[in-house]
Parts: C-alpha cells; sequence; structure tokens
C-alpha cells in the first residue's frame, strides 16, 4: 500500500517546503476523510507512518494476511504526528488503542492491526481486490444523500477538530523533525 513518507528524499527540503508539502498531505487526508462518498482501502502490503494515515481517512480498510504490517511508528525515530491523524485513529480505534499504536510504535502484523480496529478484515491476498470491490459497491449503492449525511454527521465533529489543530501541530512536527536528534535518526534511516 504505502510505506509513508520517501524519509531520505525529505532531508534536503527546507522547514519552509516542507510544511507546505505536510499542509498538502494533511489537507489530503483530510479530503479523504471527509469524502461523501464511500472510500475503501485495500492493503496489499506494508502501511506505515503517512501510509497509514491515508489508509484511515478510508471507511473501510481490508488487509491482506502476511503481506506486510501497519505502524505509526513514528516516535520510534523521534518524531512526531499530525493532529489530524490522531483525530482519526481515535475514530477507528478509541482512545486506549490509540495510545498503545502511538507510544509504542509498533508495527502490526494483520490479525493485530485487525483486534486493534485498524483494520476491519484481514483476508488472503488473492480476495482481497474482491473483498474491497464488493464493499465500495455496496457502500456506493446505499441511497447517496442519506449515506453523506450519515458520513457528515459521523465524522464531520472529527473533521472540526481536525482542522482546528492541524495547523499548530504542522508546525510542532517539523519543529521535532529538524530539531538535532530527530535529524540524526532520520538520517541513518534506510528504505530498502
Amino acid at each position: 500500500f504505502s510505506f509513508g513518507f520517501d524519509i531520505p528524499g525529505f532531508l534536503g527540503h527546507s522547514k519552509p517546503d516542507f510544511s507546505r508539502f505536510l499542509t498538502k498531505f494533511t489537507d489530503l487526508y483530510t479530503y479523504l476523510f471527509t469524502y461523501p462518498k464511500p472510500v475503501v482501502a485495500a492493503l496489499n502490503g506494508h502501511t506505515v507512518a503517512g501510509g497509514l494515515m491515508l489508509a484511515l481517512a478510508c471507511d473501510r480498510r481490508f488487509m491482506a494476511a502476511g503481506k506486510g504490517k501497519v505502524a505509526l511508528n513514528e516516535l520510534a525515530f523521534g518524531s512526531s504526528v499530525f493532529a489530524g491523524s490522531v483525530e482519526m485513529l481515535r475514530f477507528a480505534v478509541g482512545n486506549r488503542n490509540a495510545e498503545e499504536i502511538l507510544y509504542t510504535g509498533a508495527m502490526y502484523l494483520p490479525e493485530e492491526a485487525l483486534r486493534l480496529g485498524l483494520v476491519d478484515e484481514v483476508c488472503s491476498g488473492e480476495e482481497l481486490s474482491g473483498k474491497a470491490m464488493a464493499t465500495a459497491r455496496e457502500l456506493g449503492g446505499k441511497s447517496q444523500p442519506a449515506f453523506r449525511s450519515i458520513k457528515g454527521l459521523l465524522r464531520g465533529p472529527v473533521a472540526e477538530e481536525m482542522r482546528r489543530r492541524e495547523s499548530a501541530s504542522i508546525t510542532e512536527f517539523v519543529d521535532i523533525w529538524y530539531s538535532e536528534a530527530t535529524w540524526r535518526n532520520l538520517q541513518e534511516i534506510r528504505i530498502h
């Protein structure tokens, strides 16, 4: 699915450029989170950091068994997350599980991700696309005005909180990202 940001690729960006990118990224997941039609994710591999943030914006998440891990592992390398990603995580898994996921930075196998509420179903890789498409068709076949209304009622208050706190969280994220200790950790990360 997505291993998140290409960290080595971002090491050469200035703070203002990185802040602009992060604003666009958080705008994207907020747009997906509030999109009035069903959005279904088929996770066929690692879904980490920014990748998991995008998946959390979806209405349903299906994951292939044995195909990857999911994580918000930013704390493991000295970084933070965004207010919106925390709100979407809480919406999906509840406060207690959100704390476990963020404080440990653990990489979860599909079955553990299911237990925590990070994914809605684990299936074989062969079934993944079909199950995701069937769910998208099922949700898409509902009354669209009613679906849009219900989705707005469920997600609207969460999105308002996301928008209210996002800018300050991006500033804080960038300050932590460019700190000396985090910068050292980031330079050691190699994506294979």
